[in-house]
């Protein structure tokens, strides 16, 4: 009778804690990928206040019609994909395919945006992430299926800025899950006219960064937690967290790339990007941008910014 007693308590017991497992592991991923704020309006006022520099290279642009915008459907997931676009007189062939971070939109990259039109001539293309912005989506994607969108963008870039594939030089850059995008991206087969990338505070996998994140804002060890939510999200999304590996996919990249971190980044730790940087064949280059939290290297240090990256660029496109 105490045995019979014992094992039903035993379990009662994993019975519980299975229930509370898979309750943990449901809102972890709720609270990740699905229900976390996404800034879907339009409203610039923070962008232009920000960095008071784009609001006059804006307006140019508006005042003769060249930012414009462009709806395509995906063919993995068959839905509908957003993207801004402005087509530069002067390009030559230069293109720039820019990819916003985490929760974010596409008009998050304009200042980038600015530094290639101005300073290089170029086009560029700003898609709106699967579930971000004007694209359709249920859950975020952390880079690692939206690199199967960004290589479907590069393919109509040629048809977009009226040009061929044979004159096409184009540069890939992200920022933040943009950054993670853009590493995912080099891994895979590129078109030749794909020429560099960069990418500005990626992370080095999924599991990574939540583990990161699930020991600052909850305290919590990987398991069992993080093994039972990446199963949940590879059944319902098809990908899990240790296959979303921006780290495996530079080791596979032949094709130059610049890294760009701050050294006072908590979000995407900034050990995250040394072991990237290693795992990239040459040609490559790194800057650590002193003091710099999380995506702020542009804020904190403009000129240099962008003369790093216009030095680093130009050599391919």
């Amino acid at each position: 009778m105490k045995h019979k007693k014992l094992f039903v308590t035993i379990g009662a017991t994993f019975a519980l804690f299975l229930a509370i497992i898979t309750a943990a592991s449901f809102y972890l991923v709720d609270y990740a990928l699905v229900s976390v704020q996404r800034d879907r309006d339009s409203d610039m006022s923070k962008i232009e206040k920000r960095f008071p520099e784009v609001k006059p290279w804006l307006d140019s642009l508006q005042a003769v019609g060249a930012l414009r915008d462009t709806f395509v459907v995906m063919p993995q997931t068959g839905k509908r994909a957003h993207a801004l676009y402005v087509r530069s007189p002067r390009a030559e062939g230069r293109t720039a395919v820019l990819v916003h971070g985490y929760g974010d939109k596409a008009t998050s990259m304009l200042p980038i945006a600015r530094i290639y039109n101005r300073q290089m001539n170029a086009n560029v293309l700003l898609p709106d992430l699967y579930a971000h912005g004007q694209s359709d989506g249920e859950a975020i994607q952390m880079g690692w299926k939206d690199r199967l969108d960004v290589l479907h963008w590069i393919s109509l870039a040629p048809e977009m800025f009226g040009t061929t594939a044979d004159s096409l030089r184009l540069v890939v850059h992200g920022i933040s899950m943009g950054a993670a995008t853009t590493m995912c991206v080099s891994g895979e087969q590129t078109p030749r006219y794909v020429k560099c990338f960069v990418e500005d505070c990626g992370y080095t996998s999924v599991w990574d960064e939540f583990s990161n994140e699930i020991s600052a804002r909850f305290s919590l060890p990987d398991f069992p937690l993080m093994y039972t939510a990446s199963w949940l999200v590879k059944a319902k999304y098809g990908w899990g967290f240790n296959e979303a590996s921006p780290l495996k996919q530079v080791a596979k990249c032949q094709k130059p790339m610049l890294f760009i971190h701050g050294d006072n980044d908590t979000f995407v730790p900034t050990w995250m990007v040394y072991p990237l940087y290693e795992a990239k064949p040459q040609p490559k280059a790194l800057w650590i941008a002193h003091g710099s939290k999380h995506a702020d290297a542009y804020a904190d240090y403009k000129e240099e910014y962008a003369r790093r990256v216009v030095g680093f660029v130009e050599k391919y496109l």
